[in-house]
């Protein structure tokens, strides 16, 4: 479902830190966090500091896409800041669900900046027996 390792995140995270904030149209990559437990999978996404309205969530066939803006804190007006390191703008996700995932009963839950998304696993990929029927009905064909 999703590649383990990436061998280029160090550098991606060092040209965004140069590059700034992301924008709409070049949003910057939320770490991230797949498992599977039990009958679903579990995707968790760190978007500290973004509320909750400021999250959208689309699924279209099998590619979910989660998008955020983390926007500035308003402050009164004789503020002056010495520091500033915790990025603002837009940031972007998306993967590719497995076919043998139910896209349509997506929970998500947002708390303490984790937005956790359970996506069940689908019915018809679930392992089930298969019963063998011993036939009395045999017709021969004789020709």
């Amino acid at each position: 479902m999703l590649m383990r390792t990436d061998p280029f995140r160090e550098l991606d995270r060092l040209a965004q830190q140069m590059m700034g904030p992301g924008t709409w149209s070049r949003p910057s990559a939320m770490p991230m966090d797949a498992y599977r437990e039990g009958d679903e999978y579990v995707v968790a996404f760190d978007l500290p500091g973004v509320s909750a309205d400021a999250i959208d969530i689309d699924v279209e066939r099998n590619m979910l896409t989660v998008k955020a803006e983390r926007r500035p804190t308003a402050r009164a007006g004789d503020v002056q800041m010495e520091l500033s390191e915790r990025p603002l703008g837009a940031f972007s996700r998306q993967i590719v669900l497995a076919d043998t995932l139910d896209t349509e009963r997506i929970e998500a839950d947002y708390e303490a900046g984790v937005l956790t998304l359970r996506i069940p696993i689908a019915e018809r990929a679930k392992p089930r027996k298969i019963s063998i029927g011993v036939g009395s009905d045999r017709k021969e064909i004789s020709g």
